[in-house]
């Protein structure tokens, strides 16, 4: 039997289903309380921001896009890149605040606060997975064929989830010690989606850094995502691999570190 407060417990929160259940539900429903389109916010406003970052890449800095067939083709692959860094920036930007928003929970000796890290993650991947789905909709419908690369998608995206996770634990639990951390993650987020290949692809970038800039992690999941989204290409293993293996690295540091802090939350907070 394992301890309550073992790392693995962290990664395998079993034990919390019903508890994940209704935070990510309430969490997903605060969102939208109170809106008039509700949960067509989250297609709403990748479209709108895809048209103005097409326009701006395509036609005021002429950027063209090795494959590409046009402007809409163009956009769609900049959308494919937005969705995996929306993901990325949402969880990352949310972490610091996790335990701070959360004061009576802390307090509670009882309440499992590693979870909420879960709840951010699943709240956050439920969005991307609606814009994931409109983004192949969208694909469908101007004529890219559906080809059999596309069910690769969840194995392409899987590193996220320890990679997510152990940013949460870490950053989570340094946030309450150091307020000012959610303003420095703020500037290196935005500084992080143009070291991305967000907008542009690897093979744009010359060929001397283009090993470097496989040491960001989302790089090799935006590349497989469009790879086998626009040419119907099965993710390469080998990279695959080495990424899924220092992911999970970093979510036992990230557990492990959030362990260790844990104890003076409710003195904190």
């Amino acid at each position: 039997m394992l301890p309550p407060d073992s790392i693995v417990s962290y990664l395998f929160p079993w034990r919390q289903t019903w508890l994940l259940r209704q935070f990510v539900q309430r969490q997903v429903e605060a969102r939208y309380r109170g809106s008039l389109l509700g949960i067509g916010w989250t297609f709403i406003n990748p479209l709108l921001q895809i048209t103005v970052y097409t326009f701006v890449f395509r036609y005021v800095f002429r950027m063209n896009w090795v494959g590409s067939t046009g402007s809409v083709d163009f956009g769609l692959r900049l959308f494919a890149g937005m969705v995996v860094f929306g993901l990325f920036s949402e969880c990352v930007l949310r972490a610091p605040s996790l335990i701070l928003e959360q004061p009576n929970l802390v307090k509670k000796v009882r309440f499992p606060t590693e979870i909420l890290s879960w709840v951010s993650l699943i709240a956050a991947l439920f969005q991307a997975l609606l814009a994931l789905a409109l983004l192949m909709c969208v694909c469908l419908a101007m004529g890219i064929p559906l080809a059999p690369a596309w069910l690769a998608l969840p194995l392409i995206w899987l590193p996220l989830l320890p990679l997510l996770l152990g940013l949460g634990w870490l950053l989570s639990a340094v946030g309450v010690y150091l307020r000012d951390l959610g303003q420095v993650l703020g500037l290196a987020v935005a500084l992080l989606q143009f070291l991305s290949p967000v907008f542009y692809p690897i093979s744009a970038l010359p060929e001397r850094v283009r090993g470097f800039a496989y040491l960001n992690p989302l790089a090799l999941i935006i590349e497989q995502s469009r790879a086998a989204i626009f040419s119907g290409q099965w993710p390469d293993m080998g990279p695959w691999l080495v990424e899924m293996g220092a992911c999970i690295l970093l979510a036992i540091f990230g557990a492990s570190v959030f362990r260790r802090l844990r104890s003076g939350f409710a003195d904190v907070v």
